[in-house]
This record gives C-alpha cells, sequence and structure tokens, in this order.
C-alpha cells in the first residue's frame, strides 16, 4: 500500500510541476498534495511545522497567481480590458497555440485590451466634444477624460507578471519534489 501511495504522490507532484505552466491545473495545491501523500505512505517523515509551512507557501502562492497580473497590468497603466485581455490571451495561447502560447498569450491579450481601451476611450472623447460644440459655453467645466496607456508597455507588464508567476510555481513544485525525492530515497 506504501508503494501505492508513493507513486500516486509522485504523480500528483509531476502534475503540479507541470501545473506551474499550464494555467489548467492548480500547480501548488497539487504538489503540496503529493507531499502529504509521501507522509501518508509512511515515507515522510515531515514535522507538522514542515507540512504547515508548505501548506501555508501554496495558499500564499495560490493568492499571489491571482493577483499578480492584475496587479502587474495595472502598476503598468493597464486597464481593466487588458487584464481580462491577458487572461484571456492565455488561455487561448494554451488552447491553441502551445507552448509558445503560453508565453504570447498574455501579452498580445493585453495588448489587444489595452488598445480595445484606447479605441473606447477616443470614441467617447470625440462623443463628448460633439455633445460640449451643442451646449452653452455658460454650464459647469468638464471632468477631464481618461488618459490613454501605452499598449505595449501594458502588455510587457501582463507578460512580467506571467513569468513571475510562473517562475515561482516552478520554483516551489520543484522544491516540493526534492523533498518528496529526499523522503522516499534515503
Amino acid at each position: 500500500m506504501e508503494i501505492v501511495l508513493v507513486v500516486i504522490a509522485f504523480l500528483f507532484l509531476l502534475t503540479g510541476f507541470l501545473g506551474s505552466v499550464i494555467p489548467v491545473l492548480p500547480g501548488p495545491p497539487l504538489s503540496f498534495i503529493g507531499l502529504l501523500l509521501i507522509q501518508w505512505s509512511g515515507y515522510g517523515e515531515y514535522s507538522i511545522v514542515f507540512l504547515l509551512i508548505w501548506g501555508a507557501v501554496t495558499i500564499a502562492m495560490m493568492v499571489i497567481d491571482n493577483l499578480l497580473p492584475a496587479w502587474m497590468t495595472k502598476k503598468f497603466g493597464g486597464s481593466r480590458k487588458a487584464v481580462i485581455g491577458s487572461v484571456l490571451g492565455l488561455i487561448v495561447g494554451v488552447i491553441f497555440f502551445a507552448p509558445l502560447g503560453i508565453l504570447l498569450g498574455p501579452f498580445l491579450g493585453a495588448l489587444a485590451g489595452e488598445v480595445l481601451n484606447n479605441r473606447l476611450l477616443a470614441r467617447k472623447e470625440r462623443i463628448k466634444a460633439a455633445a460640449n460644440e451643442q451646449t452653452e459655453k455658460n454650464e459647469e467645466p468638464q471632468t477631464p477624460a481618461a488618459e490613454k496607456t501605452n499598449p505595449l508597455k501594458v502588455a510587457f507588464g501582463a507578460f512580467l507578471a506571467f513569468i513571475l508567476g510562473t517562475g515561482a510555481k516552478l520554483i516551489i513544485g520543484s522544491m516540493m519534489i526534492y523533498y518528496a525525492i529526499t523522503a522516499v530515497f534515503k
């Protein structure tokens, strides 16, 4: 029974490692389940503190992985459309253009989202300008329009977030595999 648990544990660990680059797989949680299975198999002699720390790292990585792309895209001046475009680009890239789509999808999606946002802002400004020409001059001053952003800069921010998040997940997955290997083959 122990061997079966170890084999299943390594399947979880390897799937978790792959999940670091394939967005539909939750990488760190799968790897953590692998560590728990190693512990339950009798091969792992991990302390409770060790497992709690890795559980906390797993949860923290899940939170960071979900917030980092939006935060980095916003940090680089991106709009909500760029964030959505980045996520959609990643999904389309993984499904239709893997493995290159994994890298290019978030970049191109954020770029398309920000270009769309800038076009919508320009359209709103034209409509507002046309409306202002028809109104009286004694009205209240208009609020300034939202500023357009550089789509390439925003796309770079989304791409950088993807690279940082993926790198962190790969490091975490590698470390969990290392601890599992050392526990089983000591």
